[in-house]
C-alpha cells in the first residue's frame, strides 16, 4: 500500500517567518506539496508510531493537501493522525491540540492573513511538540532537504472522509477526525471569567465580531453566542469560505473598514473585534476608539490579573522588536522582565517554555500567552471582554486611563506591498551600508542617537539571529524601523514602523499621522523610500 514516488527538487521552498507560502498554482505543480511535506518528515526524527495533528483555515486547496498529508504520514510511519472536522483547525486551536494530547507535532495549512482562492495564497508550516512554530534549526533543516529530495512516500489509502467525526484505520494508521472547536472552547473557559462576561451580555452589553469568512467563525459562534449568551447576530461572516468571500482576511483598518465605520457611528456597539484567516490575529475597536495592536498588548498585560487564568500575575512580557515600547513601561511598573525579539512567533517559544514570559505580542495584531505556543486572536478578544466586564468601564475609558498612567506611544506602520524584490533589497543594502555614519547627524530637526541592524541573542538557548530589522533611534525616544517582510507570496513588502513616545497627557488626542509627520518624512530622507520603490505613498497604513 506504500509507494515510493520519484521526484525532483523545487529550489524555491525556503520557509519564511511562518512556513512556506506561495500562490495556489505553485502548490498545484506536480509533487510540489508532496516534496515539502516529505522534507518535513525527512528533517524530523523519532516519530515512528507517534501522533501528528493536521488542519487548516479552510482556504482553497486545503482539503486536497490534507488528503496528501494523511497518506504521506501513514507511509512515513506515524501511528495516528488527528484532523479537524472539514479540515478546519485554527492555528491556536492546533497548538492547543498538540499540547493537550502530547502529540509529536502538527502540520498547519494556512497562509494566515493572506487572500485565498484558486489564484491566491496557500501555505504549509510545521509546528513542533511544544505546539509552537518550528524553530529556525528545524526550518533550515527542512529547506536543506527540499534541495536534495529525490523521492517521497505515500500510502494508497483513498480519500478519508474528514467531514465525519470519528476514527478509521487507514494504511496501518489511525485517522481521528475531531471537533475542531470543543477543546479550544474548554481551554478558554478555564482561563476567563465566563460568568462575568455572560452577565455583561445579559445586561445589554453589545458587541460585533467579524470572522471575515475565515477560520474563527465556528469558534466565535460557539463561544460568544452559545456559551456566553451574546445575542444571535453578534458574530458576522462566521462561515469559513475557500476564498474568504472574496475579501482579504486581514483584520486591519483597510480590510475591516466596515467594522471601523460601524464602531465610529452614532449607534455603535460597545465593542468590536475581528480575526484573520487562520485565527491568530485580532483587531480591537472600542466605541469611538481604535486600539492599536501595540497598545493592546500593553493594556492586556496591565489588566490580565482580572482574568482567573492570570490572577497570580505575569512572569514577563515579550514583544517583537518593531512593536512599540508601550509594554515596556507596564513591565517596569509590574517589576517583571521585558524581552525584545525578532518578528516571528517562534522566537517567543523559548521564553514561554522557560517560564520567563506569560504574555507576548506583535504590532502586526498578534497577541497571545503561555496557554498555547501561537498567537491567538480570539483569546485576545476574550481577555478584553473579561477586563471590560470586571472593570465595568468602556474600552475608551480603559485606553485613556492607561495613557494617563503610562504615557502614549504614537505608533504607525507603513507597508509598501509587492515592491520589486531587487529594488527593495537595494534599499535595505544601501541603508545598512550607511548605518555607522548616521549617529550624531540630524534629519528634519531630529538628532539620531543610534542606528543598527537588530540582532537577537536568545537568553534561553544562546542562539543568535542577525539582520532582523534596521533601527534608527532618535534622541528623546522616537524611532523608525525598516524591515522586509517574510509573509508575502509575490514581490517584497517593505514595512516601515514609526514611533514617538508622548508623556504629556494634554497631547494624547493628536491625530497619529500628524503626530508622526516629521518622523515619516525623516524615514523617507534616510532610506530613499520613494526613489527606491517608485511609490508616493504606502499601500497600507495601520
Amino acid at each position: 500500500m506504500i509507494r515510493t514516488v520519484a521526484t525532483k527538487p523545487y529550489l524555491d521552498q525556503k520557509p519564511g517567518t511562518s512556513g512556506l507560502r506561495k500562490k495556489v498554482p505553485v502548490f498545484q505543480q506536480e509533487h510540489y506539496a508532496e516534496n515539502f511535506i516529505q522534507s518535513i518528515f525527512d528533517a524530523l526524527e523519532g516519530f515512528e508510531g507517534e501522533t501528528l495533528v493536521i488542519g487548516g483555515d479552510g482556504r482553497f486547496y486545503n482539503r486536497e493537501v490534507i488528503q496528501k498529508a494523511i497518506a504521506m504520514a501513514a507511509a512515513n510511519g506515524f501511528g495516528k493522525v488527528m484532523v479537524g472536522q472539514g479540515g478546519i483547525l485554527s492555528t491556536p486551536a492546533a497548538s492547543n491540540i498538540i499540547r493537550k494530547y502530547k502529540t509529536f507535532g502538527g502540520i498547519i495549512l494556512s497562509a494566515s492573513h493572506n487572500p485565498g482562492g484558486p489564484h491566491e495564497d496557500f501555505g504549509i508550516k510545521y509546528n513542533a511538540g511544544n505546539g509552537g512554530p518550528a524553530p529556525e534549526k528545524i526550518t533550515d533543516a527542512i529547506f536543506e532537504k527540499t534541495k536534495t529530495i529525490s523521492s517521497f512516500k505515500i500510502a494508497d489509502i483513498g480519500a478519508i472522509d474528514i467531514d465525519k467525526i470519528g476514527s478509521v484505520k487507514a494504511g496501518g494508521m489511525t485517522v481521528e477526525v475531531i471537533d475542531p472547536v470543543s477543546d479550544y472552547a474548554e481551554l478558554m473557559e478555564n482561563l476567563f471569567d465566563f460568568d462575568a462576561i455572560r452577565a455583561n451580555f445579559k445586561y445589554g452589553f453589545r458587541m460585533r465580531f467579524d470572522a471575515m469568512h475565515a477560520v474563527t467563525g465556528p469558534y466565535a459562534k460557539e463561544i460568544l453566542e452559545r456559551r456566553l449568551g451574546a445575542p444571535s447576530g453578534t458574530c458576522r461572516n462566521f462561515k469559513p469560505l475557500p476564498d474568504f468571500g472574496g475579501h482579504h482576511p486581514d483584520p486591519n483598518l483597510v480590510h475591516a473598514k466596515h467594522l471601523y465605520d460601524e464602531m465610529m457611528g452614532a449607534d455603535a456597539p460597545d465593542f468590536g473585534a475581528a480575526s484573520d484567516g487562520d485565527g491568530d490575529r485580532n483587531l480591537i475597536i472600542g466605541r469611538g476608539i481604535f486600539v492599536t495592536p501595540s497598545d493592546s498588548v500593553a493594556m492586556l498585560a496591565a489588566n490580565a490579573h482580572l482574568a482567573p487564568g492570570y490572577k497570580d500575575g505575569l512572569k514577563g512580557i515579550a514583544r517583537s522588536m518593531p512593536t512599540s515600547g508601550a509594554a515596556d513601561r507596564v513591565a517596569e511598573k509590574l517589576g517583571i522582565g521585558i524581552y525584545e525579539t525578532p518578528t516571528g512567533w517562534k522566537f517567543f517559544g523559548n521564553l514561554l517554555d522557560a517560564g520567563m514570559a506569560t504574555i507576548c505580542g506583535e504590532e502586526s495584531a498578534g497577541t497571545g500567552s503561555n496557554h498555547v505556543r501561537e498567537k491567538d486572536g480570539l483569546w485576545a478578544v476574550l481577555l478584553w471582554l473579561n477586563i471590560l466586564a470586571v472593570r465595568g468601564e468602556s474600552a475608551k475609558q480603559i485606553v485613556t486611563e492607561h495613557w494617563a498612567t503610562y504615557g502614549r506611544n504614537y505608533y504607525s506602520r507603513h507597508d509598501y506591498e509587492e515592491v520589486d524584490t531587487d529594488r527593495a533589497n537595494r534599499l535595505v543594502d544601501e541603508l545598512r551600508a550607511k548605518l555607522a555614519s548616521l549617529p550624531g547627524t540630524s534629519v528634519r530637526g531630529l538628532k539620531i542617537a543610534t542606528a543598527d541592524d537588530f540582532a537577537y541573542h536568545d537568553p534561553v538557548d544562546g542562539s543568535v539571529s542577525k539582520n532582523q530589522g534596521i533601527r534608527i533611534l532618535f534622541e528623546g525616544g522616537s524611532r523608525v524601523v525598516f524591515r522586509l517582510s517574510g509573509t508575502g507570496t509575490s514581490g517584497a513588502t517593505l514595512r516601515v514602523y514609526i514611533e514617538r513616545y508622548e508623556p504629556d497627557q494634554a497631547r494624547h488626542d493628536l491625530d497619529t499621522q500628524e503626530a508622526l509627520a516629521d518622523l515619516i518624512a525623516a524615514a523617507d530622507d534616510i532610506a530613499g523610500i520613494k526613489s527606491h520603490t517608485g511609490r508616493d505613498k504606502p499601500s497600507v497604513i495601520t
